[in-house]
């Protein structure tokens, strides 16, 4: 028997070690988490031992049988979807025998370490952030292995993969969009339709907001151009419908010059500006204003963690207030940056989203995945400093083709494509976070 150890940065590229190393016939027999990386202990020809009996403990039984759950679901998908792939040609990732999961399945049952009491945290820490380096290996094998045969099976589907990837489109909208191609042969006319579903997927106002008036309000993380885009929305107003029917109100007390910036604006346009303090009611502090059309509110971009932001959203998403809260986002932002934007600020209730910066995004995929994966419509659009002309009305078509323009020019390295096929295999909290 053959044993050896391997060190990687995450799992992912451990196993990669192992294959090249020992080949796919290589038995995982350890995994965890050190300095810098995991460490995998891999073998040939092992021969697994009788487990040691041993006292059931309760918290880790569940752990098991949540992961062993999680193979079994994942080894019955590859089934399924196999079978279905005569049928109905919407096969994405094909049937083969999967030895790693047996071993994983046996590795499971071995991992758990002597009787311990429930009081030993400690213990059951390092239990569950082995499971989690299971989960983990277990999601790359089945990456690699679809990937692998997808690009065997259906080369043709493999290359919209590619070119969706490209975009940075997220793998669940990927896989949705080529779902609705899979019978379509001509890969120009697939490609076309594809783009097309892109497009209506992507949902925008039937009259933008400003000229449906009232209470519209700002929302977002620091950093994402709400001042900005709000002197955009107040100047655009003025300049069609004169100042006498806009007032501009800000709730950020909390950065340095924000308030004089609005003060600042409110004299160039010949607006009102109404500062509200923290603590102070933002209903009686609107009340004078309630015979303006529109009024725009300028919210601090607080961290999720500070208890003033949920103060600050609970009263925008009051029925006193009334106001269609719109949360901005930069096209610049990363993924886990908008996702977490999205889940900071939804308690206010949001009426859509503002993307901004575009004129300096390499990438619209992700910020695109996000408004279409929560149902967000885009309201408007920033595409540079120039005030009120780089705020556009957005049209969904005009969006798939700006998208489209900045694709990258590199094709995706098949170990990232292996990454986003496993990303399909997730569990569904971890896919959402």
């Amino acid at each position: 028997m053959q044993v050896k150890r391997f060190f990687a940065a995450d799992m992912r590229q451990a196993m990669k070690l192992v294959r090249d190393e020992l080949g796919a016939d290589a038995s995982i027999i350890g995994n965890r988490r050190v300095a810098g990386g995991v460490e995998l202990t891999a073998a040939l020809d092992y021969q697994i031992p009788a487990a040691p009996a041993r006292q059931p403990n309760p918290a880790l039984e569940a752990e098991l049988r949540q992961t062993q759950a999680r193979i079994a679901s994942a080894q019955a998908e590859l089934v399924t979807r196999t079978q279905a792939d005569a049928s109905k040609d919407r096969q994405l990732f094909a049937e083969e025998p999967v030895a790693p999961l047996d071993t994983l399945d046996t590795a499971l049952r071995m991992a758990a370490p002597a009787p311990m009491t429930a009081s030993d945290q400690g213990a059951i820490e390092a239990m569950r952030s082995e499971l989690h380096g299971l989960r983990e290996l277990l999601e790359g094998q089945l990456g690699s292995m679809a990937w692998g045969q997808m690009q065997t099976r259906r080369p043709q589907q493999a290359n919209l993969w590619r070119r969706l990837q490209r975009m940075g489109l997220p793998a669940e909208l990927s896989r949705v969009l080529l779902e609705r191609v899979a019978n379509v042969a001509e890969p120009r006319q697939a490609w076309g339709m594809l783009l097309a579903h892109l497009a209506h997927a992507i949902q925008v106002p039937k009259q933008e907001p400003l000229e449906d008036g009232g209470v519209i309000a700002l929302v977002g993380p620091a950093g994402m151009g709400k001042t900005t885009t709000l002197a955009k929305l107040a100047a655009r107003y003025v300049l069609k419908y004169g100042a006498q029917h806009v007032a501009l109100v800000s709730l950020d007390s909390y950065r340095i010059g924000a308030q004089e910036q609005l003060k600042t604006l409110g004299r160039i346009l010949n607006v009102p500006v109404t500062l509200v303090d923290p603590g102070q009611s933002l209903t009686q502090a609107l009340a004078p204003l309630a015979r303006k059309r529109v009024v725009l509110i300028d919210s601090a971009g607080l961290p999720a963690s500070d208890p003033a932001l949920r103060m600050q959203l609970e009263t925008l998403a009051s029925r006193g207030v009334k106001a269609k809260n719109y949360l901005v986002l930069a096209a610049t932002s990363q993924s886990q940056v908008l996702k977490a934007a999205y889940h900071s600020y939804k308690r206010c209730g949001l009426s859509g989203c503002i993307l901004t910066k575009l004129d300096e995004a390499t990438s619209l995929g992700e910020v695109l995945g996000l408004a279409i994966g929560q149902r967000l419509p885009v309201a408007y659009l920033t595409d540079g400093p120039r005030i009120p002309d780089d705020l556009q009305v957005p049209r969904s078509h005009q969006l798939v083709s700006r998208a489209v323009g900045l694709q990258s020019a590199e094709e995706p390295s098949e170990d990232t494509m292996a990454e986003m096929f496993a990303g399909l295999y997730q569990h569904p909290a971890r896919r959402a976070g």
